[in-house]
């Protein structure tokens, strides 16, 4: 085989070999786009929640005191371990 014939079939071997992968991954996206719509349309995500604004309320058994505890022993520990 000469030079030049060799390279002409090398390089219709990338350029086949190139044209599979990007008609695989055209294929492969068209694909995940359409099963991301299938399923958002027959499994929709719930509503989120609306906010009322109103403020929640510590739950019962935890007072100020051990709110000003931990407050103190985030800071300390923040102060002590900087980066």
């Amino acid at each position: 085989m000469q030079d030049t014939q060799l390279l002409n079939e090398g390089l219709a071997l990338m350029g086949l070999g190139m044209g599979f992968v990007f008609v695989f991954l055209t294929v492969l996206v068209i694909v995940t786009t359409l099963m991301s719509k299938t399923i958002g349309r027959f499994f929709p995500e719930p509503p989120a929640p609306v906010a009322t604004g109103a403020r929640r309320r510590p739950p019962p058994g935890q007072d100020d005191d051990v709110m000003v505890a931990i407050t103190a022993a985030v800071h300390r520990y923040r102060h002590r371990h900087r980066r």
